[in-house]
């Protein structure tokens, strides 16, 4: 029954592993983020259906789903740069054998020169799939069919917004150039192949069966929101842990200063030196992530965000009972 419900394990370790965390986690701790990733896409499932149902559809669109995080400006961008390239992905495939056929046809047909004016304009027909900006429905600029040009400040607020909301962006990416600078060639290969785990990717059969899905939406949702979803376990897991090794960081300091004044209180102790034996972990494989580390992390993280209007409004007490998304 338990190799029924944890079908993921392998995966959130490698999540892990790119977050920060070096040991090998045990199975409880594995098994409980499965168990909050897991409740949190529920939540995300049941707030999208309803969201949906406002808009007199059954079928959760991916705007549904971005409008639960909307206020995460950072993981907003992120989820958008994502779309923005598989989009262009998308198109380029559709149109590589496409393109490659007729050029062969027309070589074929026509000669030299009717090749090279098929070859300029397959390259203007490429140059068009540019890296295109998602367009969420609930943004001011797009509730008017006409739109107005950009001022100058427009386009400054515009501009802060953006590099406001690519500063977690830049932090992760910090985190991961430091965390990669001294490996070796095969330790970078190893993280480079963790860096690729998904819930989702070439498992969407499992993860609709794993997160319950044809029970809680009335009709199937497309590829689209299953990506989505696939991109915000990633954002899950990754928050969970970075949270959790923050914890674990200051448990240790708070046991290496009491160690201290125990030394400084007893100087006859301090040569002496925790005896070593054959069978021994190392010590840095001695303090991986453990449950409760998990546990506190998620606490802290459902902790009420009191930046916006209605938290402050209702201090609260009407909004503990509710699931954060994270």
């Amino acid at each position: 029954m338990a190799d029924n419900k944890y079908k993921y394990r392998i995966e959130i370790q490698q999540m892990m592993f790119v977050s920060g965390e070096s040991n090998d986690p045990p199975v409880e701790t594995t098994s409980i983020i499965e168990d909050i990733v897991r409740a949190q896409v529920i939540e995300i499932l049941l707030q999208a259906t309803r969201t949906a149902s406002t808009r007199g559809t059954k079928s959760i669109a991916p705007e549904d789903v971005i409008f639960l995080i909307r206020h995460d400006k950072a993981k907003v961008n992120r989820l958008r740069t994502y779309l923005s390239w598989k989009d262009v992905r998308k198109n380029a495939k559709d149109q590589e054998s496409g393109g490659t056929e007729s050029l062969i046809e027309t070589d074929a047909a026509g000669g030299p020169a009717a090749g090279a004016a098929q070859a300029t304009d397959s390259s203007k027909m490429l140059s068009r799939y540019k890296k295109s900006k998602i367009r969420l429905p609930w943004e001011l600029q797009f509730m008017f069919s006409e739109q107005h040009l950009e001022t100058a400040e427009e386009s400054e607020q515009v501009d802060d917004e953006e590099k406001a909301a690519t500063i977690a962006s830049l932090k992760r990416l910090k985190m991961a150039d430091d965390r990669t600078r001294n490996m070796t060639r095969e330790e970078y290969v190893h993280w480079s192949e963790c860096r690729q785990a998904s819930f989702t990717f070439r498992k969407a059969k499992r993860f609709r069966e794993w997160s319950q899905m044809t029970q809680l939406c009335d009709s199937r949702p497309n590829d689209d929101v299953i990506d989505i979803l696939g991109f915000m376990t990633f954002e899950i897991v990754c928050s969970l842990t970075e949270e959790a090794m923050q914890i674990k960081n200051s448990e240790e300091k708070l046991i290496q200063i009491k160690s201290e004044k125990e030394k400084t209180l007893n100087p006859g102790q301090q040569n002496q030196k925790k005896r070593k034996y054959l069978f021994d972990k190392p010590d840095e494989l001695a303090n991986p992530l453990m449950p409760y580390h998990v546990e506190e992390a998620w606490r802290r993280l459902q902790a009420i965000d009191f930046k916006h209007k209605a938290g402050r409004s209702f201090g609260g007490g009407m909004l503990r009972s509710k699931t954060r998304l994270i």
